[in-house]
Order: C-alpha cells, then structure tokens, then sequence
C-alpha cells in the first residue's frame, strides 16, 4: 500500500459526489472550527430548514452552490491516521466531461456515485470508459441515497449485477460496491446499522487499504526533458520528472531521438546531490558530455522507445466541431507539442454497450480510436507501458483550447520504412535557375469574388516578366487530382491539403503558384501555410455576399438558393474569414489592375529578404 492515495468522484448529474467527500471530511472530524462554523451557516442560508449541506465544503463556485451542481474540479487534501489523500471532485453535467477528465488525468482510483434510485445511467457508462481509457484500474461504486429506497437488499443486489455486466468489458485491477447514504452518513465513515445485510467495512475504511501500486510490465527508466538548466558555464543540467525504473549516476543512458549516448555524472533534488532517482522524482541531471538536448527530447535507458510519425490512439474527444479527418491540430505528448493530422477515424465506441462503431467523424464527449501522424518523428510509448510517454492532449492551433485527450494505443511502423530521399538538385538551386524566389499566392473568398480573375492576371503579369508560374485552381482540380472528392466537411478539408502538398511540389521546382480555391475553414488555411512554409502569401478576396450573387457567373447561387446545391459556401454552407491574412482585397471597390498592384506590392515588401528582389534571385 502506498501512503498517499490520489482519487476521484464521478458520476450523474446530482448523484451526490460532493456531499458524499463532504460528509466524509465532517464525520472523520477533518475539519477546523472555523470551517464547521461557516458550513451551518451557509447551510441555514440555503436551505429553510436548517439542515446541513456537505456539499458546499467542495463547491467553492458562487454558481455552483446557487444551483447545487459541481462545475469546476474541486481538490481537497486530507489525512487520517492511517493514510494521506488527495480527492477531486468532478462535475457530472454532460457538458463539463472536459472537466471531469481532466480529474481523471490525475487519479489512482475513481469512486463512481450511482443514484439508488435511478441505478447505471448512460452518464455512468461514460465517466467509467474516460476513467479506463485514462488509466485508472481501481474502482469504487458508491451506491448513494440508500435511505431513499428504505436501504433495501434487492436494490442493491439488482444494481451490483449491472455493475458487474458494465465492468466486464474493461481490464482493472480492483472493483467494490459499497452502499452509502451520503445526506444521512450511512457506511461512509462507518459501519452502518441501517444495512445490516452489508457485512463489509465502510468507504473510508476501504480508501485507508486500498492498494493501487502500478504493476506494468515495462519499466525502463525515462524522462521527458522539461528545461534546461545553466545557471554557470560549469553546470548544465537536464530537468524532468523521472518515469519507469530508477536511475543512478554512473549509468548509461540514451538521448532521444538523437539516439547519442552518455553517462551520468550527477543527480539533484532541488539543491541536494542524490545517488540515485526514482519514478515521480523531479530531478536536474547532469550528464558526463556535452550533448545537444533541448525541451522535448527524452532521457531513456532503453532503446525500445518508438521514435517515429504516426500512431493509433484512443480519444475523448470534446471540442464543439467534429472531429473529420484531414484536420491539423497541436499535439502534445511529454514535453514535446508538434503538429498532428488526423489520418483517419478507425471507429467510435458506443458508451452503453462498448460496441466498435464505423463513422468519419467524431462528436463532443464521443470517444473513438484514430490514426495519427505527427510533423516529425517524436518520442512516445504505449500508455500500457508508459504513462508519460503514453498520454496526449490535442490543442486547436487557432484558439489553443483542448480539443481531446487520449492514449496511444499502437504504432503504426509503415513509417519506419518511409524514408525522405534527399536529392542532389535542391529547391534553392532550381530556384537560382529560373531566377525567381518560389513562393504560392493563395487566393480566398466566396465563389464569384474574383480568385480565378485575378489569379489570371498576376500570371499575365508575371509571365510578361519572365518569371515561372502554375495556377492550381479549385474547378479545375477537381476534374483530375480530386475527382473522387465531394463537397462535404471531410472531402473539403482533403482537397486543400492534396492542393497545398502538390504547391509545394511545384514551390520545390522553383514555380511561382497561384492557387485559386474557396478554402472555407481558416483552420485549414493554416494547414497550408504550415505545409508551404514562410513563402504562402493569403490574399483574402473580401467582397460582398451580395455582389457575389449579382455576378453569378456560373449560376451556383442561383441554384442553390434553390437547393439544388447543399453546402455551398455563402448560402448554406460556413465561410471562416481569415483572422490575419496578409493582404485583404474587396474587387467590388478596386480594379483589376489596381489590385494586382497591391499583390505586386505586397510580394515585394515580404520578399525583399532575398537579396533584395520582389521575386527575383540576384545573379
């Protein structure tokens, strides 16, 4: 048994996880005076009769204790005299499940309120699976509100038989049933007479035994390198927190990805040398050479680390928009954040019966497994064998908010095999050829704005010049590159990311590329800035929704104000304006040469870097 136990409360909406800690904290005499003191009075404030409300010791929110529900995770640390605990409170509402996960991240055990009135709700079913798939392999079913069933056998012998069927279907170390009251005190703290048919021992009692020592097969030493450390030019010291095994100086270990290798010659806990490191430790590490190692790279003793580009991973996913393949998102694991793009979307899992379903997409609070691939080979293990290296976070790149959390499951080792070919004749050589800097000019705006016009007369323009152009534009793409692409979410965001990838190509050979597409989601502007680099210039063609429609020149608005088209952008499908693009043009109030100009102006000012020229190599 370890002395501190780190465990949560989940469950319901008003199944009674925070009265039930609360409670707990009352009766074990964990509080002060002055705690006691405020609980009856904001008890008598909220409630007429005067009775006690455990729950506000937890729900410190002025909306939570106006509405009596839990929103935020509340941390509560306390003693007894038998162990040391750390307890936090999840929110139950379907809409805070980003909350209740993130208290998943951080627990050893889980106590699942279930209401004995209402029994395994889908909600149960769902804060269980998060749970399992955040590691967590120690369980406690609390089933609450006993006193409002007359703490009858039969329901709670019927309630343990669902449990049983719902945790068949996930591999955890220890599982109890424990029938509380959590308003009345009812095997909370103590044995209750109430219940004389339960034989076994109380919550808390079971809390103080419990055991939830890790026992992973896998335990090489690792640690991700948080910062590095130079207060003097005689020290240089690699910060972490050491996971797996232990470590002591003198040993050998491997820095990855670099794969170089070293000895260390010194271990420190705060200002104190140690001999050795153990797991959980935070520790500076010195090593006996100098090594190019920076925040992100892992300290190992092992080399069966993957270092590769893609992966499986099982998410939970709890953004507002969908999940769709295609998508690119920040992507952090350890101490290392790259770019990610989602591959595809194996399948998702149905929450009551834990059946693999087939979709391309993935819902708030869905939980579903996909393939993964990252803008460079990273450092991960499996989360069985490596929690550390193991778990993820996806970051939107607009807004930076968390759009899912989850656990690598496999390795996808096609990549391994996948080698880049490095040639001879580079881009800067090709480029130095046609005397020009390759750079793409990306127009964007709604149909009928102008793209295809202007991007048409900047090549004129360019060509009378001399320089080396390509248009890529969106109709005639789809006749070859795309033609088994649609116009849904998923086929859309394919389509820029195929044109991006082919405008590199072409940016590669030294061509100046003028890519005409709608380009809908900005999200997916950016993926093509991150896949063309510094040299993508977007100009955002901002005319008027109206004086789209009056040009009309293919007719689609038309037909689709009918319905003949479903989706289509300004009508019934989203355009996401650009939040910075580098240049912004309304051809219902400039002319085509005027806005050519601009371009011209604006490909000069942002190229002049290269030996002063607009698009031009200096010979």
């Amino acid at each position: 048994m370890n002395d501190l136990l780190k465990f949560m409360t989940c469950g319901s909406v008003d199944d009674g996880k925070s009265t039930l800690i609360g409670h707990m904290l009352y009766d074990a005499k964990l509080l002060y005076t002055d705690q006691e003191k405020t609980l009856w009075q904001d008890s008598k404030v909220k409630n007429a009769e005067g009775h006690m409300d455990y729950s506000l010791l937890l729900d410190g929110l002025v909306a939570e204790r106006e509405q009596g529900i839990t929103i935020d995770v509340a941390y509560r640390f306390f003693s007894t005299q038998h162990r040391s605990f750390i307890v936090a409170d999840t929110p139950g509402h379907e809409q805070y499940t980003r909350n209740m996960a993130v208290g998943a991240s951080f627990a050893d055990l889980a106590i699942i309120l279930v209401d004995a009135t209402r029994g395994i709700l889908p909600q149960t079913r769902r804060h269980v699976r998060i749970c399992a798939l955040m590691g967590i392999e120690h369980f406690v079913l609390a089933l609450n509100k006993m006193d409002l069933v007359d703490y009858a056998k039969e329901r709670y012998d019927s309630i343990s038989q669902d449990a049983i069927q719902m945790m068949k279907s996930h591999d955890v170390q220890s599982w109890q049933v424990i029938p509380v009251s959590a308003t009345q005190g009812d095997n909370v703290t103590h044995w209750s007479v109430n219940m004389p048919w339960y034989e076994s021992e109380s919550l808390l009692s079971y809390l103080e035994k419990v055991s939830t020592l890790e026992q992973r097969t896998n335990r090489s030493f690792s640690m991700p390198v948080q910062r590095v450390s130079r207060p003097h030019q005689y020290y240089r010291g690699l910060q972490g927190q050491v996971a797996g095994s232990a470590i002591k100086i003198s040993d050998e270990i491997m820095v990855l990805p670099g794969q170089e290798k070293a000895r260390i010659k010194t271990i420190h806990r705060g200002s104190t040398l140690v001999e050795i490191a153990e797991e959980g430790h935070f520790v500076s590490i010195q090593l006996d050479r100098e090594l190019d190692v920076s925040r992100g790279c892992v300290l190992a003793s092992s080399e069966d680390l993957a270092c590769t580009d893609m992966f499986t991973a099982s998410i939970l996913w709890m953004d507002e928009q969908e999940l769709i393949p295609g998508r690119n998102y920040l992507l952090k694991i350890g101490t290392k954040t790259l770019t990610a793009y989602i591959m595809s979307i194996r399948h998702r899992m149905d929450i009551n019966t834990g059946e693999l379903v087939s979709t391309d997409s993935l819902a708030k609070n869905e939980l579903g497994q996909c393939d993964v691939a990252v803008s460079e080979p990273m450092v991960f293990e499996r989360f069985a064998n490596n929690k550390a290296l193991g778990s993820l976070i996806l970051m939107d790149r607009i807004s930076n908010m968390t759009s899912a959390c989850g656990v690598i499951d496999d390795v996808l080792t096609r990549s391994s095999h996948v080698v880049w070919q490095e040639m001879e004749i580079t881009r800067d050589m090709r480029a130095r050829q046609k005397n020009q800097v390759p750079v793409t000019i990306w127009f964007t705006g709604l149909s009928g704005s102008g793209k295809s016009t202007l991007a048409n007369a900047l090549e004129k323009r360019l060509v009378s010049l001399g320089r080396h152009t390509m248009i890529l534009d969106g109709d005639n793409i789809r006749h070859g590159l795309n033609r088994n692409l649609g116009f849904g979410e998923t086929d859309r965001v394919e389509n820029i990311r195929r044109v991006a990838e082919v405008a590199k190509l072409m940016n590669d050979a030294g061509l100046v590329v003028l890519a005409s597409f709608i380009s809908p989601y900005e999200r997916d502007r950016e993926l093509a800035r991150e896949i063309l680099g510094e040299h993508f210039l977007e100009i955002y063609l901002s005319t008027s929704l109206e004086e789209c429609q009056r040009r009309d020149v293919k007719g689609l608005y038309a037909k689709a104000k009918r319905g003949e088209i479903p989706g289509f952008t300004g009508i019934s499908g989203p355009y996401e304006k650009p939040s910075h693009p580098d240049l912004e043009i309304d051809t219902g109030q400039c002319s085509v040469e005027e806005a050519i100009d601009r371009i011209e102006k604006l490909m000069d000012d942002v190229l002049m870097t290269h030996n002063g020229s607009v698009y031009q190599v200096e010979e």
